[in-house]
């Protein structure tokens, strides 16, 4: 597929994946081997993956009991349109009909949630439909030199991320980051369950498997050119 299209139909393939048929040994090695020529910062390739494709290890770490947390869905609302309209106006953020009606209010409070709101809010992770995870670690001790906060390790990390995921896309192999697991209580359980050292932390974990329906169709937004593009200095905007 052209490089660009492949970027432009390139999405989250959030819905189940077909269990029974599996990722062969040579697909997921091309999907790691693009990983693998992922740039980074002073090609430092401070990353590990794991590959978990054993269902009953799947199935536990989809046990790993999840909950939404009160700064999450506050943070979310500002990022929400509530028409296809003001979507397409804004071009940028999410469409709120994605999320149920007490994640769309500005003045959310746990505390005003309904028991069966609050049942609502834990979360499993979605494996029993999932062929393959990848599990990718980082040693945050291995600072990219002079980068404040290792924002080009972090960045690295990115890089490796996009190229698995246009790999797999242009083999017709659906891929869902899960950032849930990368932090606090999840993150910890995740560590026990596969013997992760305690050195290392979880950068981000993916699904991948073939889908068993389409996603349907979706309103998908981007900036133009003209809004983000500067020409010689700041506030000329386009490219001249």
């Amino acid at each position: 597929m052209e490089l660009l299209t492949l970027m432009r139909e390139r999405r989250s393939q959030r819905g189940p994946y077909d269990r029974q048929r599996r990722i062969e040994k040579e697909e997921l090695e091309r999907i790691i081997e693009a990983g693998r020529w992922a740039p980074t910062a002073h090609n430092m390739q401070n990353f590990e993956i794991i590959v978990v494709n054993d269902g009953q290890e799947l199935d536990a770490i989809a046990g790993i009991g999840l909950s939404l947390s009160e700064v999450f869905v506050q943070e979310n609302y500002r990022q929400l349109s509530f028409s296809e309209a003001e979507l397409a106006k804004k071009k940028v953020g999410i469409l709120g009909t994605m999320f149920p009606p007490f994640m769309r209010k500005p003045d959310f409070r746990l505390s005003d949630l309904t028991e069966e709101e609050k049942k609502s809010m834990a979360m499993r992770i979605p494996l029993q439909a999932s062929s393959v995870l990848l599990i990718v670690l980082y040693d945050p001790r291995q600072r990219a030199p002079a980068s404040e906060g290792d924002f080009l390790g972090i960045m690295s990390l990115g890089c490796v991320m996009e190229n698995m995921w246009l790999m797999a896309s242009s083999m017709g192999i659906g891929m869902h980051i899960l950032s849930s697991l990368a932090a606090g209580p999840a993150e910890r359980e995740l560590k026990r369950l596969l013997d992760i050292p305690a050195d290392l932390k979880v950068a981000f974990t993916c699904r991948l498997g073939y889908p068993t329906q389409h996603p349907g169709t979706y309103l998908r937004v981007r900036r133009d050119i003209e809004d983000f593009i500067h020409h010689n200095r700041f506030g000329r905007k386009g490219l001249g």
